[in-house]
Order: structure tokens, then C-alpha cells, then sequence
């Protein structure tokens, strides 16, 4: 049996989807775009809201834009 479909290097980011949900803030700072500030403001955003229930409302934390959410949308999961 090969070893088919192993990632050799994956330096590009986080392996898989980042959930919102569950992110601690290393995670999200792994993100493009995302630096500490930014992830902070998830954090302390999700802490205040509740469980996200679209990544859409990301729009609502301070410092993500439209662009930033179009560059981070098929990079997290709630």
C-alpha cells in the first residue's frame, strides 16, 4: 500500500479548516491576515455573542472587512 494523499509540506497555513468556534488564538493568528489584534478581537467577540453560527459574522469583529472575510472564508468552518 502507498502512502497516497500525504502531505509532504504543508507550510502554507493550518492543515484544515479553522472552526471559529473552537480556535484558541495561536490558530487564528496562523490565519493570512489574521495577526494578534485580530485574533484577540475573535476571541473576545465569540466570548461575547456566543458560538458563531456563520463565518458571515466575522464582519462583526473589529478589524475584518470584506475583503479580509473573502480571504479567510474557505479557511474556517463554524
Amino acid at each position: 500500500v502507498v502512502g497516497a494523499g500525504s502531505a509532504v509540506g504543508a507550510s502554507a497555513g493550518p492543515a484544515g479548516p479553522v472552526d471559529l468556534n473552537q480556535a484558541d488564538a495561536a490558530a487564528l493568528d496562523a490565519l493570512p491576515g489574521v495577526g494578534p489584534a485580530t485574533a484577540a478581537a475573535i476571541i473576545e467577540h465569540r466570548d461575547r455573542i456566543g458560538r458563531f453560527t456563520s463565518v458571515d459574522q466575522l464582519l462583526d469583529v473589529r478589524g475584518i472587512g470584506e475583503a479580509k472575510l473573502d480571504q479567510l472564508r474557505p479557511l474556517v468552518t463554524v
